[in-house]
């Protein structure tokens, strides 16, 4: 029985915090941009990467577009944090 309501829990906070089309997430892209642009050594973004997640990093930046930013963009049509443009990928060097 607490298993299921673990389950149940941990699916909708999942399900909470999947990307949707509420709004452009520019803080959680800056972070990423400049997560792939650290290093031209793929291990090294991704140890980077690992610790932003551990950190809580990335999770704040999602949380506060989420709560804030995406938000301040629907009301006043302006969003407080720059367009980082584009995302220019991770690679996988053999």
């Amino acid at each position: 029985m607490k298993f299921k309501r673990a389950l149940v829990a941990a699916l909708l906070a999942i399900s909470l915090s999947s990307a949707s089309c509420l709004g452009p997430d520019h803080a959680y892209n800056q972070v990423k941009n400049w997560n792939v642009g650290l290093s031209e050594q793929d291990w090294v973004n991704e140890v980077v990467f690992l610790a932003l997640w551990i950190v809580p990093v990335y999770p704040i930046a999602h949380l506060a577009d989420l709560v804030a930013f995406n938000t301040i963009q629907y009301w006043s049509g302006d969003n407080p944090i720059n367009d980082p443009g584009a995302f220019k990928g991770f690679s996988s060097k053999d």
